[in-house]
């Protein structure tokens, strides 16, 4: 079928519609201990990609899934045994974090009754990965970020195959973000640097608000690179990126040694080595080395306020704990008073057969021009303190690529604030998504309770060959 808006052609292949997916030195060196949370905060850290092989010993402690186990009253980081376990006591003596480990031979899954299933965690870290993760657990991690959830992932040195299985960190980790079923189109905005960093020091950002950089666990001055990798950034992938510690000489978006990211209303952390994250303590036979105390780096409080604000303990932009009435509260939901409400690039609220509506005659159509072209739909909105959140709408995705493999056009949906910086990017689409029909999506915005905040989509297609984003029946419901 050919559709036709202000003399642009439309060819509408019948094709589309994704599944949107915006579904103890160490405390000693910290200046301040948070109060004791209500609930922990639920902290997941992987041994089932051979974090123990070699000389690596990535793991809190030898009693697992429960590091209590071993010492339910841990005061110092040699109370349980494995070169990470003065993170693990740090976060342990605060009582604000319930930890546990995803022990060797373990599988990564979200949405099953295991115990150490994502679903039951705030924040999943994965300390130098060795194996690729499978079809399986890399759609779960995706998917537990993109709900909302922590991920902390830590690189090493291209080559440093402890497990002689042909794969690195680096490679399992970029594995992880271009070869899963939810987003490979560079989904954080970051990819890992095939490096091999020797000695450096790295330098943090001048910053007095980020989280990460000046949180309850002291300020972050600088880490450590003893044989490591950095990070080169795609703010024009995923706007939310942002580098926080650089080798000298780096800046903007190359050398980013430490960096964080959002994932639909998830968080991301990234760090290029696992020396800063080593405490010298361990089982026998390991040659490990104590970065979490070398005075060349504030390594312990860039691990724990990385670590809290993953978890969302701080800079959560949450409401709390108030009464909320139930409401919808997008203004002209389904687009059938015109552009009323809504701002948007001319032509995009239409009434334009060449794409049907879900229902009523109206809905936003972005691109479909077969042309290099930029689309773009939103509208603010305040989200009562207090409010559960959730939005939604339907989407339907045309196109007539052929391609299989790559992302031509794509149509971003975003969370801003009332300045406009991007907060949440929720999710990537493109003409792979394409399916027939429409298709609900719904997506958790409880964390901007109490704010103004803008929902914004942007489409971008950049080939001679058209695809549509039609959107439809968009709603935002507190209760």
């Amino acid at each position: 079928m050919l559709g036709f808006r202000r003399s642009r052609h439309r060819l509408t292949t019948a094709l589309a519609a994704f599944g949107l997916l915006l579904t103890g030195a160490a405390v000693q060196a910290a200046t301040a201990t948070p109060a004791a949370a209500a609930t922990p905060h639920r902290i997941l850290f992987d041994n089932s990609k051979a974090e123990t092989a070699g000389n690596a010993d990535w793991i809190i402690g030898t009693s697992q899934p429960d590091p209590l186990g071993q010492d339910s009253t841990p005061s110092a980081e040699t109370d349980w045994t494995g070169a990470i376990s003065a993170w693990g006591v740090a976060l342990q003596k605060t009582g604000n974090y319930s930890l546990k480990t995803l022990p060797s031979g373990g599988t990564i899954t979200y949405g099953t009754t295991a115990a150490t299933d994502l679903q039951n965690f705030d924040t999943f870290v994965l300390p130098e990965p060795n194996v690729l993760l499978s079809t399986a657990e890399k759609t779960a991690v995706m998917k537990f970020v993109q709900n909302g959830g922590g991920l902390f992932l830590v690189s090493d040195h291209t080559g440093a195959d402890r497990n002689n299985d042909g794969e690195d960190a680096v490679e399992v980790i970029n594995d992880l973000m271009s070869n899963n079923s939810v987003d490979s189109t560079n989904p954080f905005g970051f990819t890992v640097d095939t490096l091999n960093v020797g000695t450096e020091n790295p330098r943090a950002i001048s910053s007095t608000t980020d989280p990460v950089l000046n949180g309850s666990f002291g300020k972050v001055t600088g880490s450590i690179i003893r044989s490591g990798t950095t990070a080169t950034l795609s703010p024009t992938a995923n706007s939310a990126v942002k580098g926080l510690l650089y080798r000298s000489g780096y800046s903007g978006n190359t050398g980013a040694f430490f960096a964080t990211s959002t994932f639909g209303s998830g968080r991301v952390a990234f760090w290029g080595d696992s020396s800063p994250i080593d405490d010298g303590t361990g089982q026998s036979g390991n040659t490990l080395y104590d970065g979490w105390n070398d005075t060349a780096g504030t390594n312990a409080a860039l691990a724990l306020n990385a670590t809290e604000w993953l978890a969302g303990t701080s800079d959560s932009g949450g409401g709390g704990g108030g009464t909320c009435t139930a409401a919808q509260l997008l203004a002209n939901p389904g687009f059938e008073s015109g552009s009323s409400s809504w701002t948007a690039t001319s032509g995009v609220i239409t009434t334009d057969t060449g794409q049907a509506a879900r229902t009523g005659s109206y809905k936003a159509w972005l691109n479909g021009y077969g042309a290099a072209h930029t689309d773009t739909l939103s509208q603010s909105v305040t989200i009562p303190s207090g409010c559960a959140a959730t939005l939604s709408f339907y989407l339907h995705v045309d196109t007539a690529e052929t391609t299989t493999s790559t992302a031509y056009d794509t149509l971003k949906a975003q969370v801003l604030n009332s300045s406009g910086t991007v907060l949440a990017t929720l999710a990537t689409y493109s003409n792979l998504n394409a399916a027939t029909g429409y298709t609900q999506r719904t997506f958790d915005l409880a964390g901007y309770a109490g704010q103004t905040v803008t929902v914004k989509f942007t489409g971008i297609e950049g080939s001679t060959l058209q695809t549509s984003f039609v959107i439809d029946d968009t709603a935002l419901n507190v209760s």
